[in-house]
């Protein structure tokens, strides 16, 4: 089990990102974390994987306070934590194989990584994961040669390579097309399912939300302002909607259960949150 406990977050221009936030993730949950955009969700993913350093608070994971952890043991402790990024993070000039082949690094001593002199058994589990992703024929494609969708799916097989016990996606949908927002999303659902690998994703599209997640937080300004589970999420009423979202953000559609075509809230200003 994940917790977060009062896990606060100031960046060195005084910007407090995250405050006093505190929640438990149960094994095998999909959550999926909310707001609009500046409201601390990126934060939150990175700091859980330590990418960036929390100010204040602790990352307890199996009772072990990530918060508190450098060096060996702290790298020891991201490989069982996998991170799909928006803009996908891929090497663009390497092939897809060369790609997945980078989430063995925490497992590889350094001379293999430098030469990139991978061990049959790699090759094996990376050739595995692609085709859970359904994107083995695209093997030695360059990365800049795929489709959007195709590179955020070596994306997700890239993190399978490190044996993840949670994968963090951060808004791993915002650039792709309906369509492809659910290929994404269902085949993190089929990890979230097959593997009980604890999924926790930051979206925009409520459609989305309703249809994926079995639990939900809602950050604004940096505060939980809103807890839910799947059946309260596709209940949320118009007072919840706007404590995440403002008074002045238009729920276009709702929540309706409409998969064909997610809905984006929209903020102040019109744009998408």
């Amino acid at each position: 089990m994940l917790e977060i406990r009062h896990l606060t977050k100031i960046y060195d221009d005084g910007t407090v990102a995250l405050r006093d936030v505190s929640f438990t993730v149960p094994e095998g949950e999909f959550l999926v974390v909310i707001g609009l955009s500046g409201s601390g969700k990126s934060t939150l993913l990175r700091c859980i994987n330590r990418l960036i350093d929390p100010t204040e608070g602790e990352i307890l994971w199996d009772e072990v306070d990530l918060a508190g952890l450098q060096g060996d043991e702290l790298r020891k402790i991201r490989r069982k934590i996998g991170m799909v990024f928006q803009q996908f993070n891929l090497v663009k000039r390497s092939t897809v194989l060369t790609n997945v082949m980078a989430g063995r690094l925490g497992y590889t001593s350094s001379w293999r990584s430098i030469t990139g002199r991978f061990t049959p058994e790699d090759k094996q589990r990376a050739k595995r994961a692609l085709e859970r992703m359904d994107i083995t024929e695209q093997i030695n494609k360059r990365a800049d040669d795929l489709s959007g969708g195709q590179q955020q799916r070596v994306g997700i097989a890239r993190a399978l390579m490190q044996e993840p016990h949670i994968i963090l996606a951060d808004e791993p949908v915002a650039s792709l097309d309906p369509v492809l927002a659910h290929s994404i999303m269902q085949h993190l659902e089929r990890l979230n399912k097959e593997d009980n690998i604890t999924i926790i994703c930051s979206l925009h599209y409520l459609d989305l939300v309703q249809r994926y997640a079995t639990s939900v937080i809602g950050l604004r300004e940096g505060k939980i302002v809103y807890q839910g589970n799947q059946d309260q999420i596709r209940r949320m009423t118009d007072a919840e909607f706007k404590t995440i979202y403002g008074e002045e953000a238009e729920r276009m559609g709702g929540i309706t259960g409409d998969l064909n075509e997610p809905v984006p809230a929209k903020n102040e200003t019109g744009s998408a949150a």
